[in-house]
């Protein structure tokens, strides 16, 4: 097995854990904090619902997410498809992207 491929099926089993919980509001950040929130893109090549549990900073309409895996397919989604929702206190939520790629990849959540 490859590290890739360790790291992916790892990533993946804790998101499968995590993501619930989430959804339904637990640990998600108050108007201004950090918290967990997951964000729901759309596939650039499948054109599915993809979700992925993130840490995050709000400060009002405005949520941060980042990584450092420049190759993390939830980037890649946002950069193809900016509008995108976003699960934040137990609700979903529409959002307008902005991706700021650097060492610390960063996207901007607008709450729509």
């Amino acid at each position: 097995m490859t590290t890739q491929t360790f790291t992916r099926s790892a990533f993946r089993t804790l998101n499968s854990v995590v993501l619930p919980s989430v959804k339904a509001g637990i640990g998600s950040p108050f108007p201004i904090g950090a918290g967990l929130v997951v964000l729901e893109t759309t596939g650039r090549k499948s054109g599915k619902p993809r979700q992925v549990p993130l840490v995050a900073t709000r400060c009002g309409n405005r949520i941060d997410v980042s990584t450092v895996r420049g190759d993390s397919q939830w980037i890649k989604n946002l950069e193809a498809q900016p509008q995108a929702s976003v699960w934040v206190g137990g609700r979903k939520r529409s959002v307008t992207a902005t991706v700021k790629p650097g060492p610390l990849t960063v996207a901007q959540l607008t709450l729509n």
